[in-house]
C-alpha cells in the first residue's frame, strides 16, 4: 500500500502536486493543532505547544551560532533573559512604563543582538573549550547581576523578581483575554499559539534564507576550518560577531514573548542548566539543520509533561511509586544522549552534510 501511494503521489520534491498537497496539509495542521491538542490531550499541553514554540526560536538562535559558525556557546540564556527583562521593565508597574508590545519586541532583539557583540568581541580568538567557559561565565555573570541589582537602586528586584507584566495586546486586542470570532472561541493559550506560530515562522525564514546566504556559506567556512576560510578571504572578525549578534537577537525576541506569556521573570528562570538544554536541542536534533532543531526543540520541551503520566502508571502497577517522574526524566534525559552521541552523531534529523560526514564509510546516504 506504501508503494502504491508514492506511486500516485510520487516524490514530494520532484511532483509539484504532492508538494502543493504536503504544504497545504502542514499550514491546516499547524493552525487547527491547538484544537486537536486540547480536544485529545487537554488543556495543558496547549501550553506546552506555546512553549514548543517558544524554545525553537531560542533553540533557532543557538543553531546559528553552533549550527552554522561552529562557536559553543554555553551562555546563550543570557541573551533569553536580556530579552525578558527588557521586556518586564517596559512593560509593568516596576518603573510605571507601560510601552508598546510592537516597540518592545524590536528593542529587545535590538538590545540582545547588542549583548552578542559585547560577549563576541573579547572573545574572537578563542576556540572550542576555552570558548565554552567564557561564554559561561559571560551567562553566570547576567544571572548574578540581575540576583543582585536591587540596592542602593532597584534595577531588577532582585531574586524576588517582576510580577504583574502586562499581556501583549495587538491593535487593542489582548492575548490575555478569551477572544470569539463567529462560533469559535480563542483562549488566552489559542492566543499565544498563533502569535508564537507566527513569529516562529519568520525565524525559521530567516535562518533558511542565511543557512544558504553568501553569508552562511562563509559561516560554513568558519565552522570548518577557520584558518582555511580567512585565508581564503572570509572576513572572520566581522562575521562571527555578526553570528553572536543574529543568535542573540532571536533569544531577546523569545525572551520577550517569555516574560508576557508567563506574566513573571526571575534570575531562577535563567540559569546555566537552561543553557545546557537548549544546546541539547540543537545537538539532539542535528546541529545546522533547522528541521532537526526545531525536532530537538519538539521532544525535549514535551518529554517533562509525557512523564507526568509515570508517577500515576507506577502507583496503579505496584501500588506506589518507585521512582519520582523528576528523576526518572533526568535518567532518561542522560540515556537518550549518550544513545544519540553513541549511534547518531549527527543528532536525530542531520543534515544531509553532515550525514555524509559522520555516516559509516560506504553506507548509503538516507533520502531527506
Amino acid at each position: 500500500m506504501l508503494k502504491q501511494a508514492q506511486r500516485l503521489i510520487g516524490q514530494p520534491g520532484r511532483n509539484p502536486l504532492a508538494r502543493s498537497v504536503l504544504v497545504v496539509l502542514g499550514i491546516a495542521a499547524l493552525l487547527l493543532a491547538p484544537f486537536l491538542v486540547d480536544a485529545l490531550l487537554g488543556r495543558a499541553w496547549v501550553r506546552v505547544l506555546d512553549l514548543v514554540l517558544l524554545y525553537t526560536m531560542l533553540a533557532l538562535g543557538l543553531n546559528i551560532v553552533v549550527g552554522y559558525a561552529g562557536l559553543l556557546d554555553l551562555g546563550y540564556v543570557a541573551f533569553f533573559a536580556v530579552g525578558a527583562y527588557l521586556y518586564a521593565l517596559c512593560a509593568s508597574p516596576h518603573f510605571g512604563l507601560h510601552l508598546p508590545f510592537w516597540l518592545l519586541l524590536p528593542a529587545a532583539a535590538l538590545v540582545a543582538g547588542l549583548f552578542g557583540v559585547l560577549l563576541g568581541a573579547p572573545t574572537l580568538k578563542l576556540r572550542g573549550d576555552y570558548l565554552a567557559i567564557v561564554t559561561l561565565g559571560f551567562g553566570e555573570i547576567i544571572r548574578i547581576f540581575l540576583n543582585n541589582l536591587n540596592a542602593p537602586f532597584n534595577l531588577t528586584n532582585g531574586p524576588q523578581g517582576i510580577t504583574l507584566i502586562r499581556p501583549i495586546e495587538i491593535a487593542g486586542v489582548s492575548m490575555a483575554k478569551t477572544q470569539t470570532i463567529g462560533p469559535l472561541s480563542f483562549p488566552s493559550l489559542y492566543n499565544y499559539y498563533y502569535l508564537f506560530l507566527a513569529l516562529t515562522l519568520l525565524i525559521i525564514l530567516i535562518s533558511a534564507r542565511l543557512q544558504h546566504s553568501r553569508v552562511g556559506r562563509a559561516w560554513a567556512a568558519i565552522r570548518e576550518d577557520e584558518l582555511a576560510a580567512k585565508a581564503s578571504g572570509v572576513n572572520t572578525h566581522n562575521l562571527k560577531l555578526l553570528a553572536f549578534a543574529m543568535g542573540a537577537s532571536f533569544g531577546g525576541i523569545a525572551g520577550s514573548l517569555y516574560a508576557s506569556f508567563q506574566g513573571f521573570v526571575s534570575p531562577e528562570s535563567f540559569g546555566l542548566t537552561e543553557s545546557i538544554m537548549i544546546l541539547c536541542m540543537v545537538v539532539l536534533g542535528g546541529m545546522g539543520h533547522i528541521r532537526g532543531v526545531i525536532l530537538g526543540a519538539a521532544i525535549l520541551v514535551a518529554l517533562p509533561e509525557a512523564l507526568r503520566y509515570i508517577g500515576p502508571l507506577q502507583r496503579w502497577l505496584f501500588g506506589q511509586i518507585h521512582v519520582e517522574p523528576s528523576d526518572l526524566r533526568l535518567l532518561l534525559f542522560g540515556l537518550a544522549l549518550v544513545l544519540v552521541m553513541r549511534l547518531r552523531p549527527a543528532g536525530l534529523w542531520p543534515s544531509p552534510i553532515r550525514r555524509r560526514e559522520l555516516g559509516r564509510p560506504g553506507a548509503a546516504e538516507p533520502p531527506g
